[in-house]
């Protein structure tokens, strides 16, 4: 079996990627019917068929599908190999995968941190839920609320809670009512039917010994903790929300505690690193600052109070 050209499998790669002939011509810098016969020709020379071709449209089928996260990241690391050999400085290539929320603030706020400790490193920040492919995406480290991905090497990192907190101008108008958040909107978040379950204002009540009723349903509500979070921080009402959110601004003030009870997350945040990720340096690097970092603000002493 002759062995396929490069420059065809390099446009088999950038098409199936960019799921059009025409793109991956812009990005090689060749016309469309070169990518074309290109790919014709490896076709031929492997024997099998890489891409359905309906009309203007391209889809891998299972053949390519198969080939195309070991081709991107082989053609990864060449160019990587390539800019080192060039002259360049050498910089490794990260894909991280977290839940939305966690993206949009929590960690994009601290990434300085790790590229100021570990240096610089071409690092591909992605909000996903869950699930996510792991190989299509060529991701790397996925942080996740719960085991959802055994499959690949996975560990549980923390446990967090779910805290009561508010902006400090709702907080004196709870002391001054005198009950428990009695008459003070609520934020609610919902993760939604395909998404775990989160604690509710209902569940909150209950664990006072205090029968919500309606209340408990009234207000603002989202299905993102990020959000729910930013409505606290406005002021807009009293929000549930994770430690590992809200540690930092009630450190600061920029949100109180007006309650002590807390309630426990039913899962813990996990950790997955698919097998040919673990064995890179940076990879490895950018795991042992995570876990920290998600442990720190998890115990923080703004939250040391009794957690149901």
């Amino acid at each position: 079996v002759t062995s396929p050209s490069l420059k065809g499998l390099q446009a088999f790669e950038a098409a199936a990627r960019t799921g059009s002939f025409a793109a991956a011509a812009e990005e090689l810098s060749v016309s469309a019917a070169a990518v074309s016969q290109l790919i014709r020709t490896v076709e031929e020379q492997m024997g099998r068929k890489l891409f359905h071709r309906m009309n203007r449209k391209v889809v891998p089928t299972e053949a390519g599908v198969e080939m195309l996260p070991r081709l991107t990241m082989a053609f990864q690391e060449i160019g990587s190999v390539s800019r080192e050999l060039g002259g360049g400085a050498f910089r490794p290539r990260l894909v991280v995968s977290v839940p939305p929320s966690m993206a949009m603030g929590w960690l994009s706020q601290r990434l300085a941190g790790f590229v100021a400790s570990h240096g610089a490193a071409d690092i591909s920040l992605r909000g996903d839920d869950d699930p996510v492919p792991f190989d299509r995406e060529l991701i790397d480290i996925r942080l996740s609320y719960g085991p959802h991905y055994r499959e690949h090497p996975t560990e549980d990192i923390t446990r967090d809670a779910v805290y009561p907190v508010c902006a400090p101008g709702l907080a004196s108008a709870i002391e001054a009512d005198g009950g428990p958040l009695a008459g003070l909107p609520l934020i609610h978040t919902d993760w939604g039917p395909t998404g775990a379950s989160f604690p509710s204002w209902r569940n909150w009540f209950e664990a006072e010994g205090v029968q919500p009723g309606r209340a408990a349903q009234r207000g603002l509500s989202t299905n993102s903790s990020r959000a729910a979070f930013d409505l606290a921080i406005s002021g807009l009402g009293v929000a549930l929300a994770q430690g590992v959110y809200c540690a930092e601004a009630v450190e600061d003030g920029r949100l109180v505690r007006p309650a002590a009870r807390a309630i426990a997350l039913r899962q813990p945040y996990c950790l997955t690193i698919p097998e040919h990720s673990a064995r890179r340096d940076v990879v490895a690097a950018f795991r042992e600052w995570l876990i920290e970092e998600c442990r720190r603000a998890v115990s923080s002493p703004a939250l040391r109070w009794p957690v149901l």
